[in-house]
This record gives C-alpha cells, structure tokens and sequence, in this order.
C-alpha cells in the first residue's frame, strides 16, 4: 500500500510486476488515465493502463503473454491466475504524439515519443493526466489535476476547442464522467461543447452507444441528459427523445413526456436497474409523440407501447446494440401498459401477459411499471395496486401442486404396470400425491412403484377414498401457498 498526499493506494500485485519488469529493463512506467483518478478519488480502478517509453517490440520481449492487435501502440499483458478475477489484461501503451486529427474521431498519424510530458498534453481531460509512478509512490500532474479532482471539476488539458475537434466523443465523454463522478464541467469546457457538438455527427454509432450506455447506467442520468439536450447534442444520439418535450399528458400526469421518462429513468438507476430496464424505462412512452390526440380537451395516447416498441427497436438497432437487447428492450416497452384494474384483472390474464413477455422478463416488466408510477410524480413506489399485480404473478409463476410433481406418471402406469386406461389411473396417482405431500422422500419410482402394485389391490372404494384424500390436501396446500404470497405482500 502506498500513501500519496494522505490517500493510500491500493496496488494489485499484477500491476507492481509490470512496473518492476518495465523499470528493470530500464524503462519508465507510470499508471495513467481512469485508474489514476480512481486512486486519487480512493475507488478502486476497473482497469489498469500504463505508459511507458519502451516502444510496442520492446515490451512485449518482456513478458511472457501479451497481444498487439492496433494502430495505437497499446500492449496488452494477459495474466492467468490474476489475484483480481476481473483483473486480466494490464494495458502498456508508449508514450504517444498524434498528428491533426481530420475526421473528429481519429488521429491521422501516430509516432510515438520518449517524453511523458509529451504524451500527457495529448490526453483529455486534466483528471485524466495525471501519471502515478506505483514503486515510488510520486504523481506527475502537470494540468492540476489533482487540484480539479480535489474541487470536483471537468476540464480539458489545453484548449477545449482542440481537443474536441481532435475527438468529438470526448463531449460525450465530459458529460458521463460528470454523471458518473458527480463533478462539475468548467464553464470554458462547457461552452466549447456548445460550439463543438456538431463535429459527434462524425462519430461512429459503436462508440456513441458505448458512452451513452455508460451516461444510462450512471448515478445521474437524468440530469445528464438533459445538459445533453441543453446542449443541443440530442440530435446526434437520439434525436426521437427530444420529440417529447413539451408534449402534455392527460390528468394523471404532472409532468410532460419528456420530463416524464427522465424522472422514471433516475428512479431506474436509484434502484440499481439493469441496462434493459433503464432503457425501457427512459423509451416507454417514446411512442406518445406520434399517437398524441386532444379532442374536447381530452387527451389520448391510443398504442402509444405499441408504435414506441417499433422506435425503441429502430433506435437501438441504428446504435448497434445487440439484438437481444433490442428485443427485450423493444417488448418491455411493448407491454408496459399491461395491467390496469386489479379488481377486474385475472389470473387468465396475468398467464397471458407472462406468455408473451416470457417468465424470465416479467419482473424486468414490473420494474418498468413501477418507475413509470414514479416518473408520474407518485410518492409510493408499493401502492396496493402494484402489491396485487405482484400477488398474482407470484401465484400464477408458482409450481403447480398436482400430480405432474410425482416420480412417475400415467404412462408408466400403462406400460410398466399394465393399467387400463380409465379413471383408475387418475385415482392412483391422487393417492400416490397424498403420500408424497406428507413425506417428500417418498416421492421416488422405486418406492412409487411398489405403492402402485399395492393400489391396484385395493377395492374401488378405498382406492377412491384415498384418492379424494390426496386431493384435499392438494387443495389445503394449495390454499396455504396462496395465503403465504398475499401476506408476504399486505394484500
């Protein structure tokens, strides 16, 4: 552990091995970037990138397994058995001069150089350039940034104008360290984005989705996206979003669409949501816009899920987003509307609802209801309404106590047994159920088997006897499951 300015440093022993081995050969090595403001905002860095004078060969002769696959210079030095399991690769980058940068998103030219401040004066943002030697514990910050970190604030390193002109993404990427990290954007960086934020017109669809993704699944993505939209920028990412403000609601709205899915969004991401519900949260009601009717003064929004599922399908296929989270994100918002009245809702209603969203997305479904309730300015995010809905998918999702649970069924009564088929069977295997649901180890082919050969023994009258008992306490058990999910949520 290393103490620096009164924080200590926690260093993975991965990351001391690929200092000590760059400085052994009589390089320098220095941590650089995101994992250096990580350790001096006391977090604990998601990756490691060092920069070096050693050139691309150079490094990788040093280290047994490494790969070289861009036109940046970045090594990678892959490791085993990290004592990290999310720490594989250590990135080894050699100081880097780039030449004009002529399409906003890329250096035409890369060289590469033996000054650390060369390639410090290159980089972003003045939190970003500070370059930590892990052995002796010294930072070398020649922006202050340091100083920005201490006072919380987003500058870029030089002339803002420069640098977004060199890489249009760095406007996205000053407004998600903002949301991620809770800082500040100087005003001077703030205003440059203004004037720059035509040139992410330039940018790929790829790395747009990648910092949007990361703006969605920040602490703050509400108020990120509305400096997005102040700032114009709206229109190079997802020009539809926009659309919705100042479009009104109906009676049960205090806010309007657009205010109205950022709400529900933040409250998304206060719970701690997943990508797919955070952006089914933030495109539920996209569709509003197109669908929006007023006749007597009523406001309508008649298939708004519907035409919104299409846009938030369009929207994340031009984004390139994986298809499968086009598609859950597409049939989340699809059947957002699902439920209305609990008093006239039924379980038939509920299976169908479960069939077309699937089991393993009904919960996600229920997140994005609940937000929705949120975004609509309502102080509870648990009314009986939501507590009812969640009852009754709990007692249509629960395994079924019936005779399907057995070790054996009919057709083995048939074939194994040489029962005729006929109400019997049905008997026999009530019966069997009413042994097992006392005593669950019975419930094995063996022992059901010789319990079988003993029943058909059986007059007609016990066998039925037996038989109503076991579907008594089918119902009984039945009942008490019930019983147990409604009052595990006060309904």
């Amino acid at each position: 552990m290393k103490t620096v300015n009164g924080k200590h440093f926690v260093i993975p022993p991965e990351v001391k091995v690929v200092s000590e081995t760059l400085k052994k050969a009589g390089f320098e090595a220095y941590v650089v970037g995101g994992c250096t403001r990580d350790l001096f905002l006391e977090r604990t860095p998601k990756d490691w990138d060092f920069t070096t004078n050693a050139t691309p060969e150079q490094i990788i002769s040093l280290f047994p397994e490494t790969f070289y696959e861009n036109n940046y210079g970045t090594v990678g030095v892959v490791f085993e058995t990290p004592s990290d399991p999310s720490l594989k690769v250590v990135e080894i980058t050699p100081y880097r001069l780039e030449a004009k940068y002529s399409d906003n998103r890329r250096p035409d030219s890369v060289t590469f150089s033996n000054n650390l401040e060369e390639d410090l004066k290159r980089r972003d943002f003045t939190i970003n350039a500070i370059a930590y030697d892990v052995e002796k514990g010294e930072a070398i910050d020649l922006y202050g940034g340091k100083e920005d970190l201490k006072d919380k604030i987003i500058r870029t390193v030089g002339d803002p104008h420069d640098r977004f002109n060199e890489d249009a993404l760095r406007i996205l990427r000053a407004i998600r360290l903002q949301a991620e990290l809770g800082f500040t954007i100087d005003a001077t960086t703030m205003t440059a984005i203004a004037e720059t934020g035509k040139n992410l017109g330039n940018i790929a669809e790829e790395r747009i989705r990648d910092e949007f993704t990361r703006i969605i699944m920040s602490d703050n993505p509400m108020a990120a996206i509305i400096i997005i939209e102040r700032l114009k920028l709206l229109q190079y990412i997802i020009p539809e979003l926009e659309d919705g403000v100042g479009v009104t609601q109906n009676h049960s709205h205090i806010y309007d669409v657009w205010e109205h899915s950022l709400r529900a969004l933040q409250h998304a991401a206060d719970k701690k949501f997943s990508l797919e519900v955070r952006l089914a949260v933030l495109f539920h009601d996209i569709g509003k816009p197109k669908t929006r009717r007023e006749t007597g003064g009523e406001v309508t929004f008649y298939s708004h899920e519907v035409t919104g599922a299409q846009i938030a399908y369009e929207i994340l296929t031009d984004l390139k987003f994986p298809k499968q989270i086009c598609e859950k994100v597409s049939k989340l918002v699809r059947w957002h509307m699902f439920f209305s009245d609990t008093e006239q809702i039924t379980h038939s209603a509920v299976r169908r609802i479960i069939a077309k969203v699937g089991k393993e997305n009904i919960w996600d479904l229920m997140d994005v209801r609940i937000c929705d309730r949120i975004g609509m300015g309502r102080p509870k995010e648990d009314p009986y309404r939501l507590r009812k809905y969640h009852v009754m998918i709990e007692e249509v999702m629960r395994d079924p106590i019936s005779v399907g649970m057995l070790a054996l069924d009919g057709n083995m009564l048939i074939a194994e047994f040489g029962m005729m088929p006929g109400p019997k069977i049905g008997q026999v295997l009530n019966a069997l159920l009413e042994e097992v649901l006392e005593d669950p180890s019975k419930n094995t082919k063996e022992y059901l088997g010789e319990r079988v050969k003993e029943l058909m023994n059986l007059s007609g009258e016990e066998l039925t006897k037996l038989a109503e008992a076991g579907k008594d306490k089918k119902e009984l058990l039945e009942e008490e499951e019930v019983r147990k999910i409604r009052r595990k949520h006060k309904v």
